[in-house]
């Protein structure tokens, strides 16, 4: 390496590009800062590049395909309609450069310096950075850590296996896939591939046998998944995998008997996240971590060190991009002088299975152990009138509330539209709703937002769409 002669000066330093980085530092430049983005790879990070905008273009697709046969009862001839494998991955090529080149655009446009290669602190007010032979070293008067995490595979993994990038970059459909794992990704993973045409198995590890959602959501998406003839087995111990000559072979001890043995032409291992700071230096800068091994920040975004910031997935929570964008902009406001916090209570998880699911605030179970006396609405998307004209009826709606205040305390949605409902249950939540602040308000006819509307009104045992014998008021306490 060639060791610069001078360090320079810098204003704003942000240590990493991805999603909350790039928005970190255009909030930043907004307000009237000199900013530096460092990246060692690409603008965007692995969520643009690699991981969610190439993975949601498959499972659209998926979603459209599988959608087909709902199209025939409108009218149309969709007998016909084939998938293409390679024409979807040039496409997801094209949407991808396109929207680097606009962050690379907009970071242009704001004035923000960006800098290629690797960061790592020399001390609380300096960094170095290297790329290739080069390394040159700078000052700041304020950073943010947006590194991102890295990813390893969960125990009963391949070196060889697909990962959750290298599965969307494959050339040709898997004929029989064997996942394991049971996390978000595998679960869009296993119903984007079922409905390309591949055989598709799951193998859910050991103590995670269940999903992670409301119980109602868990029990729609087994059903969702028994009916895409996706195949489940629950794993006592990690498989025994091994690849003979042109297929995988891998047994599961079910707790059953003998193990089961298995065979398929591709197999896919769970990745696990962990913060991906080890070469950042962040000790040389006496940055706090967890006893979890995250960097420790407050609900401004600031560590221990009152000059860094950290953002991402190096800090405690759930590895999800709106968290990271949601951090990067108010870490760039208390840079500026502004009094901006964070706060990830109602933070919506979406997962693009088929049918998608989306939920928001605290499941029926985490509200009872929270103390709240719970009072349960549900509605079926068999009764909605839209669900029936786009032929989209699987699918249910459930928001949970407290029986003394009517406080609304959770909304968890499967179905055909529920990413883009979701977001009335989050500001629904953020704005402290009741039962009455939801049924208030009119919804559009015909559409399927009407079923949020349904469920609360099935809270007070008022939904119109429910015969008398059917509707049953759920109250519950801890």
């Amino acid at each position: 390496m060639v060791v610069g002669e001078l360090t320079q000066e810098r204003d704003v330093v942000v240590i990493g590009g991805g999603p909350g980085g790039y928005h970190a530092a255009i909030r930043a430049a907004q307000l009237g800062r000199q900013v530096t983005i460092i990246e060692k790879n690409k603008l965007g990070g692995v969520c643009l590049n690699e991981g969610c905008i190439p993975s949601k273009i498959h499972t659209k697709a998926a979603q459209s395909f599988f959608q087909m046969g709902s199209l025939q009862q409108l009218g149309m001839d969709t007998s016909k309609v084939t998938f293409d494998l390679d024409r979807l991955q040039q496409h997801k090529k094209k949407v991808v450069a396109q929207l680097l080149q606009g962050v690379q655009a907009l970071c242009k446009a704001n004035k923000i310096e960006v800098i290629t290669g690797e960061a790592s602190f020399i001390s609380d007010r300096k960094i170095g950075v290297e790329n290739g032979h080069q390394y040159d070293t700078y000052t700041f008067n304020e950073a943010i850590i947006a590194v991102g995490s890295r990813k390893s595979p969960i125990q009963g993994g391949n070196h060889h296996a697909l990962s959750p990038i290298s599965i969307w970059n494959l050339k040709e459909l898997p004929g029989k896939l064997i996942l394991y794992g049971n996390d978000d990704f595998t679960l869009e993973i296993a119903t984007a591939f079922r409905s390309f045409g591949s055989e598709v198995t799951m193998i859910l590890p050991m103590d995670q046998h269940d999903f992670s959602f409301d119980p109602i959501i868990n029990k729609e998406l087994q059903r969702q998944l028994k009916k895409q003839k996706i195949k489940i087995l629950k794993a006592e111990s990690p498989p025994e995998v091994q690849f003979i000559q042109d297929y995988w072979e891998v047994k599961v001890n079910t707790g059953k008997e003998a193990p089961i043995t298995l065979e398929g032409s591709h197999y896919y291992v769970s990745e696990e996240r962990n913060p991906d700071f080890d070469s950042l230096g962040i000790q040389r800068a006496g940055i706090k971590l967890s006893e979890e091994g995250f960097i420790e920040i407050d609900k401004t975004c600031k560590t221990n060190i009152a000059t860094i910031y950290a953002i991402g997935d190096v800090t405690e929570g759930a590895a999800l991009a709106v968290k990271s964008i949601k951090q990067g902009k108010v870490a760039a406001e208390n840079i500026a002088g502004h009094h901006s916090e964070v706060d990830l209570t109602f933070l919506p998880r979406v997962v693009q299975t088929i049918p998608p699911i989306a939920t928001v605030g605290l499941t029926e179970l985490e509200a009872m152990e929270n103390g709240f006396e719970v009072k349960v609405g549900e509605s079926s998307l068999q009764t909605n009138g839209y669900s029936s004209i786009i032929g989209q009826k699987d699918g249910i709606v459930k928001t949970i509330s407290d029986a003394k205040t009517e406080l609304l305390l959770g909304v968890h949605i499967m179905g055909s539209q529920a990413v883009e409902m979701i977001s009335a249950g989050s500001i629904a939540l953020e704005m402290v709703a009741r039962q009455e602040d939801m049924l208030f308000p009119t919804y559009p006819h015909p559409s399927v937002n009407e079923s949020i509307w349904e469920s609360v009104e099935d809270i007070k045992n008022q939904a119109i769409h429910k015969t008398p014998q059917a509707s049953k008021q759920k109250v519950t306490s801890s």
